[in-house]
């Protein structure tokens, strides 16, 4: 991690009024891939892990049981709790945790997470999937900043200062050697994609992948 984690929350507290509408194609792009694949039951628990202003959380809540969504910024979780409010949903809460420590020990069926564990340097990810792999979700839908090949230098899509992406190939060995079966990988942009990780009689063989994995 190229920042601590007071450094991070102190950075997104100061932008979190403005977050929702300073986002890319490609980020909305990832939430809606995240939102269709994560696709929970309605009487799933989900994690939204670095939920920020709740956009994953909020859009899975009316098909799931319960959502639970967790960040470092407290900025980032005010704006989370008031959409939460304004659109009448009482099955979503926010609170304090991090990918590593998600502060969180109930059932979970389904862990998502958009455009935060680029944070993460590529060690603190397996830690981070190996911890979330210990709750037992049967899914886990990752859409970030990840390398598909080899960056460009002259057009980083990300901040080399606070960010810290993957190749999606080190992403997939961590989820596999988690126990998880990759089934499903989208490339939104050449440094920005979806994967989908699942467990169950899939993780006894190679994992499936509906797209090849470069880097």
């Amino acid at each position: 991690m190229k920042r601590s984690l007071d450094e991070h929350a102190d950075r997104f507290d100061e932008i979190a009024g403005d977050y929702d509408d300073d986002q890319s194609a490609e980020y909305r792009a990832c939430a809606n891939l995240v939102i269709e694949h994560a696709a929970p039951d309605g009487d799933d628990v989900v994690l939204d892990l670095g939920t920020g202003t709740g956009a994953i959380a909020l859009a899975l809540a009316p098909d799931a049981e319960r959502v639970v969504g967790r960040d470092i910024s407290e900025g980032m979780m005010d704006e989370a709790h008031a959409k939460a409010q304004d659109e009448g949903l009482d099955t979503v809460e926010f609170d304090r945790g991090t990918f590593r420590e998600p502060e969180y020990d109930g059932p979970v069926d389904v862990v998502t997470s958009n455009f935060a564990m680029h944070h993460l340097s590529d060690e603190e990810k397996r830690e981070a999937i190996e911890v979330i792999a210990g709750l037992e979700p049967r899914k886990f839908v990752l859409g970030d900043v990840m390398f598909f090949g080899e960056p460009d230098p002259e057009e980083p899509f990300y901040s080399p200062d606070v960010d810290d992406p993957a190749t999606v190939g080190t992403l997939a060995d961590a989820f596999t050697s988690a126990g998880f079966s990759l089934t499903a990988v989208e490339r939104v942009h050449d440094q920005v994609g979806v994967l989908v990780a699942e467990r169950g009689p899939a993780t006894d063989g190679e994992p499936e992948t509906d797209a090849r994995i470069d880097g």
